[in-house]
C-alpha cells in the first residue's frame, strides 16, 4: 500500500475547498488551523488510521475538552474526504449536557450594560451592531447582509451553505439601522463598516466587544459576538416555544444543534427540581 503523506498544498487545496462550499470564514479559520495542528503533530509521518486515532488520544492527554476534540476530528475527517482517503477517526461519545455553564453565559442584563456602555462611550456603530445581531440571531458571518436595502425593506436573505434563509427586521430596528447610515453618508450596501468603507471583520468585532468589559462590569469570558446569538435564542423560544420555528430563523439544519441552544443553567435546572417538592 503507498504511504499517503499530509502536504501544505494539499492543505492549501482544502482550503480552497471550504470557501467555494460557502463554508462560514470562521469555520475555514477554525479547520485549516485544526488541520496544520495536525499536520505538525506527524512532523513528517505517513497518515495512518493508527496515527489517526493517536492524535485523538493525544489531544485529550494534554488538556483538550471532549468537545474541542470532536470539533478538530471533523476537521480531520473532512480533510479526509476531500482528498478521497479511506480513513476515518470515531468521535468521542459525550453525554448530552443537562445544563450549560453559567459562568459563560451572558444574561439580559449584562447584555443592556453592553450596549448601554458602548453608547456611553460614543461607540454607537458598536452599539447598534450589538443590538442588531442580538434581535436577528444572526452570525458574526452574516453581518454583510444587513444593507440599507435591508432595512428599508425590513428584511434580508442570507445565502449560507447553498441554502437561503429570510430574516425579518422590525420595524424599531429599521428606523434605528437607517438613522445610522444617513448620519454617516452610507447611501447603499452594508451599514456596518470601517472609515475605508470594508465591511467589520469578526476580529475586529470581537474586540471591539472585549474592549467594552471592564467598563460594562461584565466578564470577559461572557463577551464575543456568538453569545449575542445564544441570547436571542432563549429569548425567542421563551416567548414562541417553537423550536422548529427557532431553528428556521437560527439557520439550522438540525433541530438537535438548536436544543444546545436551549439548555438551561446548572441555577435553573435546581430551581427546576426544587419546584418538584420532592423533599419533605
Amino acid at each position: 500500500m503507498t504511504e499517503q503523506y499530509l502536504t501544505p498544498e494539499q492543505i492549501t487545496a482544502y482550503g480552497l475547498w471550504l470557501r467555494r462550499e460557502e463554508h462560514a470564514p470562521g469555520t475555514v479559520e477554525k479547520y485549516l488551523r485544526d488541520i496544520r495542528a495536525f499536520a505538525a503533530w506527524l512532523d513528517g509521518r505517513p497518515v495512518t488510521r493508527e496515527l489517526a486515532a493517536e492524535w485523538k488520544v493525544h489531544l485529550l492527554a494534554t488538556g483538550h475538552v471532549p468537545g474541542t476534540v470532536n470539533s478538530m476530528l471533523a476537521a480531520l475527517n473532512s480533510l479526509f474526504r476531500f482528498l478521497g482517503w479511506d480513513i476515518r477517526v470515531k468521535f468521542l461519545k459525550i453525554q448530552r449536557r443537562m445544563f450549560r455553564d453559567q459562568s459563560r453565559e451572558l444574561t439580559r442584563k449584562e447584555y443592556d450594560l453592553l450596549v448601554s456602555t458602548a453608547r456611553a462611550e460614543g461607540k454607537e456603530r458598536l452599539a447598534l451592531l450589538m443590538e442588531t445581531i442580538c434581535a436577528t440571531g444572526v452570525r458574526v458571518s452574516e453581518v454583510k447582509y444587513l444593507t440599507v436595502e435591508a432595512a428599508r425593506q425590513g428584511r434580508t436573505e442570507i445565502a449560507l451553505k447553498g441554502k437561503i434563509r429570510v430574516i425579518l427586521l422590525t420595524g424599531k430596528l429599521c428606523r434605528k439601522l437607517l438613522k445610522y447610515a444617513r448620519k454617516n453618508k452610507i447611501a447603499s450596501g452594508e451599514i456596518f463598516i470601517t472609515r475605508s468603507g470594508k465591511g467589520m471583520s469578526r476580529r475586529q468585532i470581537w474586540a471591539e466587544m472585549k474592549g467594552l468589559c471592564k467598563a460594562a462590569g461584565v466578564a470577559p469570558e461572557k463577551v464575543y459576538p456568538h453569545n449575542l446569538r445564544h441570547l436571542f435564542a432563549r429569548i425567542f423560544y421563551k416567548s414562541c416555544k417553537d423550536i422548529a420555528r427557532l431553528a428556521d430563523v437560527l439557520g439550522h439544519s438540525s433541530i438537535e444543534t438548536t436544543r444546545i441552544y436551549l439548555v438551561t443553567t446548572g441555577a435553573e435546572h435546581t430551581r427546576q427540581l426544587e419546584r418538584l417538592g420532592l423533599v419533605s
